[in-house]
């Protein structure tokens, strides 16, 4: 008999950290928009932005857990691998696009931003939203490690 966590239970852990990440992002990023100045202001775009599309995702990510968790084959040991593996191949996947995310943020920052405050902002936030998901993404990824 394993051990391991139900995948159910930690993909919607996993959702519900994203959703709590995301929220955090679009409150924050709002008041960037509303009280900040050029820099804040490209910085909090980037983070409503990111914030949005986080929550799509973990909503998402949320319900499809909950619906395949009712499946007649959902808890079986094949099943349950099955589910990892899917999740941890995503998971290293994005890991990958993170780093990409995180290259170009810094890319967008010294060289568009050398002289754009606002585009500066838009690079450190793309750098912080990557950043996070880079550590989000490897984490869970080993978390799932056989």
């Amino acid at each position: 008999m394993e051990t391991k966590t139900d995948i159910w239970q930690f993909q919607m852990q996993l959702a519900e950290k994203l959703l709590s990440w995301s929220a955090a992002s679009v409150a924050g990023g709002s008041a960037f928009l509303l009280f900040g100045d050029r820099f804040w202001r490209g910085f909090g775009s980037q983070c409503v932005g990111w914030g949005a599309i986080d929550a799509l995702i973990a909503a998402f990510g949320l319900r499809g857990a909950l619906t395949k968790a009712d499946a007649p084959d959902a808890h079986t040991p094949e099943r349950q691998r099955h589910e990892r593996t899917t999740l941890r191949r995503i998971l290293w996947i994005n890991f990958g696009l993170d780093v990409s995310y995180v290259a170009g943020g810094t890319a967008l920052a010294v060289i568009r931003g050398k002289h754009n405050r606002f585009l500066r902002g838009v690079g450190w936030g793309i750098i912080v939203q990557g950043g996070f998901l880079f550590l989000f993404d490897l984490l869970h990824a080993l978390l799932l490690q056989e």
